[in-house]
């Protein structure tokens, strides 16, 4: 079976990974009807456009303060597959005039499609890939290096 992956920017990665962010917003629905296993690759680039959330700073500060500490080099930690997580559901969020879905405290409220994760597992080592905007396939190698590193 080819695995699948999304590309999410840091801090997000780490809080999906580390964090239980069980969710991930999207503008729009980047899953279709796929449900399975999908492997979390972060971005090359780091998203600091929303540091007014409490939940936003609180994952920056708490992904940096956890790398500073074990001695982590974050680079490696940008540009790779982290982790393997099942994708569950993905749903849209309700429009602003119906009740929030409350699917997750991670959930945005209006105009996004949440992903819904569950069973995030880190891996020891990070693979080297280059990620893509949609859900998309990893390569025979990179699917290979992250399935020697966990179970699927």
């Amino acid at each position: 079976m080819t695995l699948r992956a999304i590309t999410v920017k840091q801090p997000w990665a780490w809080a999906i990974i580390h964090g239980g962010k069980d969710v991930e917003n999207r503008t729009r629905n980047i899953a279709g009807t796929y449900r399975g296993l999908v492997a979390i690759h972060a971005g090359l680039t780091d998203d600091e456009s929303d540091l007014s959330s409490a939940l936003t700073r609180a994952a920056w500060v708490q992904w940096w303060t956890e790398a500073r500490e074990a001695g982590v080099d974050v680079g490696p930690q940008l540009g790779h597959v982290l982790a393997v997580a099942e994708l569950v559901d993905v749903h849209e969020a309700p429009p602003p005039e119906v009740q929030w879905c409350g699917c997750s405290r991670w959930a945005e409220r209006f105009f996004v499609h949440h992903l819904v994760l569950a069973n995030v597992r880190p891996l020891p080592t990070p693979v080297p890939a280059r990620g893509f905007l949609s859900l998309w396939t990893l390569p025979d190698d990179v699917e290979a290096a992250v399935r020697e590193q966990v179970a699927l």
